[in-house]
Parts: structure tokens; C-alpha cells; sequence
């Protein structure tokens, strides 16, 4: 089984990035009209964040973004090429490690599967919610019971 690379993302990584923000968010959300995702999206969405991508074979094959002030995890994407292999939860596990305390992230309701991988990690819903994306769990990861 090829080794998984985790590292910071660079410049030269972007274009790629890119792509695969707007061929996951299609594939994930396929609910959405896909022509509401654009490249261009990814530069938005993830401005000013801490950003980790994932190798496999020299490829990369998924990546995280989160905000540090507020360990607030925003994009954890897989290529569907590389999914069930482990990389999502090296990246989510990369990341809390970093941590000085529990993260948070919003999930789309309607993302079963991403909600399923939360949960079997440990995270738990705080509230339910909805924003313009449409209906979500607002989740933490274990590590501080913050009631």
C-alpha cells in the first residue's frame, strides 16, 4: 500500500487544489446545482487559512483547511480516486493533533457520509442549524466537554 504524504501546501499546489475543491464539492453535494460551483471558489473559501494536503504516489489526493483562531475545521476534501484509504483521517488526525483544544466544523445535514465519518471519530453534534448552504450540524471533536 503507497504512503501517505502529509504537508503544508505550497503555491505550486494551488491549480490542482483547485480542481479538486470544485470536483469533490460537485460530487459531494450532488443536490446542488453543480453549475454553482466554480473554480475560483476555492481561493475564496479558503483565504487566510491553515491549509494541509495529502500524497499518495505523488499525487495529491485530498486536503484540510481549517481557522486556527477558532480551530475551526471548514474544508476536509478526498479525491474520489483516493477515497477509503485512510487520508481523510490522517488529515483530520494532522490537524488536531496541532490543537490546543477540541475543534469545531459545520456538516451539511444532507452529507450523510460526512456525518457518519465525524461521528465514528468521536465528534458530536452541538446544534442544529441552517445557513444559506441549507440545513447543519454544528459538531465538535472529543477532547474538552465544553457544557
Amino acid at each position: 500500500m503507497a504512503e501517505t504524504i502529509i504537508r503544508d501546501a505550497t503555491r505550486a499546489d494551488l491549480q490542482r487544489l483547485r480542481e479538486l475543491f470544485l470536483q469533490a464539492r460537485r460530487e459531494t453535494f450532488h443536490w446542488t446545482d453543480p453549475a454553482l460551483f466554480r473554480l475560483e471558489d476555492f481561493d475564496l473559501q479558503t483565504e487566510g487559512e491553515s491549509l494541509l494536503l495529502a500524497e499518495m504516489d505523488g499525487t495529491i489526493a485530498g486536503f484540510i483547511s481549517w481557522w486556527p483562531p477558532e480551530n475551526f475545521v471548514h474544508h476536509l476534501y478526498v479525491d474520489s480516486a483516493f477515497k477509503r484509504r485512510g487520508i481523510g483521517r490522517a488529515l483530520l488526525d494532522t490537524v488536531l493533533e496541532s490543537l490546543d483544544g477540541p475543534a469545531r466544523l459545520k456538516c451539511q445535514t444532507r452529507n450523510e457520509q460526512a456525518v457518519r465519518f465525524y461521528k465514528a471519530r468521536g465528534w458530536r453534534i452541538l446544534e442544529e442549524g441552517v445557513s444559506e448552504d441549507g440545513p447543519h450540524y454544528l459538531m465538535q471533536s472529543p477532547g474538552l466537554a465544553s457544557e
